[in-house]
């Protein structure tokens, strides 16, 4: 149960045009994007476009789960989604690393796909996603001089620096429109720790195997269908 029920009566909701969408998840939907108040950093809707092609629907919404899920985790980290489910996960001392590790969890998905980092980007990580695949859209709290000369080099992938966002205000209320009405829920940020787990089997985990059923939980929440994540080393192997 939730720990809080006071949902008022009557819940307005603030919208403002931000921007008109060529068009929607289809071609022959038409689209726009709103801002709710005045955003904030670490947000796809305030972040600052520095290269690329206009954003699509899809863009926006993959570009958004991604983001949301990097943001989750507690050290350099890097987040591929497609189709709004992650198709890599991984941490790494280095965001190149971390690129490295979460594209070999599944290649053939991150074709396309839109990236998300926790921390800034350098060239030598931007030169590798070039290197290595057709990339729509990639995000991260900054990009050196560097990494932005990478990406150049490919004009159209979409360029987004969201800023450092505030770890702890990550809670809030998700909406979902349901045909005549509107769903409202906690946002789901519940975290588990080392010390809340209880080991019932009788072979005891590594430290190594803590870490990584810890990153599998946190990942499992943005996981659409099938939510099973398998993880070793620090990185999602599917």
């Amino acid at each position: 149960e939730s720990g809080d029920n006071s949902f008022p009566e009557r819940l307005p909701i603030g919208l403002k045009l931000q921007s008109q969408l060529r068009y929607g998840e289809n071609p022959h939907q038409a689209a726009a994007l709103y801002s709710i108040g005045s955003g904030g950093p670490g947000t796809l809707v305030s972040a600052t476009q520095l290269q690329g092609k206009p954003l699509s629907f899809n863009n926006i919404a993959d570009g958004n789960a991604a983001l949301e899920c990097v943001k989750s985790l507690d050290s350099c980290g890097c987040v591929i989604v497609k189709h709004a489910n992650p198709c890599g996960v991984a941490l790494a001392d280095d965001p190149e690393l971390a690129y490295r590790k979460a594209y070999a969890c599944d290649p053939t998905s991150a074709f396309g796909g839109i990236i998300a980092f926790n921390t800034p980007v350098n060239g030598a990580t931007a030169a590798a996603i070039i290197a290595n695949q057709f990339v729509e859209v990639v995000v991260a709290p900054s990009f050196d001089d560097s990494a932005l000369k990478a990406f150049a080099a490919k004009a159209n992938v979409r360029v987004l620096a969201c800023g450092t966002w505030d770890k702890q205000a990550a809670g809030g209320r998700v909406l979902q429109q349901v045909e005549g009405g509107m769903l409202v829920q906690d946002k789901d940020v519940a975290s588990v720790t080392r010390a809340e787990l209880k080991v019932v089997s009788k072979r005891q985990p590594t430290e190594r195997e803590i870490d990584d059923a810890l990153l599998a939980w946190k990942v499992v929440r943005f996981v659409k269908s099938n939510a099973i994540i398998f993880c070793r080393d620090g990185a999602t192997l599917g």
